[in-house]
């Protein structure tokens, strides 16, 4: 009796994620408002502003995007796997086609591979304007993006390692 007990409390405890789900929806709205006042700074200067700032600015704005991206990821895969699957049948045009399809072990790829691309355009953006960026930090910085690629790579390896039977060899 007492095992039942703390085991359905145990099991309706996930619901106590729902709400970090949702907390997730307030930092898109801030990146949400974080890309829109670039992108209006931008075309306020658009005339005077050099190719290569330009460059630089259009990269943040993909870095927006991508780590928003990420956020609904996690945020909807997340709750799918974690806390209830939605309920969206109403709604079959809109349905998402990645989703219910991630389990926690794709997610975790998804969002290492992600980090990889976020850190790719930090990377190019450093290189964009290298001239201004000193040597050493510079190197850090490729240091920091390749232990998030080899990391990733990691992942991936084991991984598949780990789940390829559960996963149909795939």
């Amino acid at each position: 009796m007492m095992e039942r007990i703390v085991e359905k409390l145990l099991y309706s405890s996930r619901w106590l994620l729902a709400p970090l789900y949702l907390g997730l929806s307030l930092a898109l709205i801030a990146l949400g408002i974080k890309f829109f006042q670039e992108a209006f700074h931008v075309f306020q200067v658009l005339l005077e502003l050099p190719e290569d700032k330009l460059v630089l600015v259009v990269l943040s704005l993909i870095d927006i995007a991508l780590v928003s991206s990420l956020i609904v990821m996690v945020m909807l895969s997340g709750y799918e796997n974690f806390v209830s699957r939605l309920d969206i049948a109403a709604e079959e045009a809109d349905k998402l086609g990645w989703l219910g399809k991630l389990d926690a072990g794709t997610l975790k790829l998804k969002v290492a591979a992600s980090i990889v691309a976020i850190s790719s355009i930090h990377l190019l953006k450093v290189f964009m304007d290298a001239d201004t960026v000193p040597n050493d930090k510079i190197l850090w910085y490729v240091v920091l993006h390749l232990t998030f690629v080899i990391s990733a790579v990691l992942m991936a390896v084991l991984d598949r390692i780990a789940f390829s039977g559960h996963r149909g060899g795939h």
